[in-house]
């Protein structure tokens, strides 16, 4: 039984699997801190000091009443709240992983792509044929 669960962790395809859910992982992160660190604080900016991270709209006050100021400060009131900043950053985040992807997968698909057979030789045309019949006979005259 060892033996046969090495055999299979051990095959191409789930070492390969494996490795690319670490690296996805990874870019995952990569992704993330991209979206919350670079894209999302200069298009606040641009849109009206907006911070996406504390977009939020309360649906019930907490222990205590609001406004909240942070989405930290009615998560820690114990509020209801709709998180729409959380939701546009993931948003834009599935976005760029999913055009990732993509991209991938498409260079991918070009490396696999079979070359194509080289055309048969071209027909012979029909006066060939003519020839080579010519050329046949008058062999079989001269034998």
């Amino acid at each position: 039984m060892l033996k046969e669960f090495r055999e299979f962790a051990m095959r191409g395809n789930v070492v390969d699997l494996a490795v690319g859910v670490v690296i996805g992982a990874a870019f995952g992160k990569i992704v993330d801190s991209l979206v919350k660190d670079i894209i999302m604080p200069p298009l606040g900016f641009l849109i009206g000091k907006i911070d996406f991270t504390n977009l939020f709209v309360t649906l019930a006050d907490g222990k205590t009443a609001g406004p909240y100021n942070t989405l930290k400060g009615a998560q820690d009131a114990g509020a209801v709240t709709l998180n729409l900043g959380m939701f546009f950053n993931s948003l834009i985040s599935f976005i760029i992983v999913a055009f990732a992807i993509f991209m991938v997968v498409k260079a991918m698909n070009k490396l696999n792509r079979k070359p194509e057979t080289a055309p048969a030789e071209a027909p012979v045309t029909p006066e060939e044929v003519v020839l080579l019949r010519e050329i046949r006979d008058a062999l079989k005259n001269k034998v």
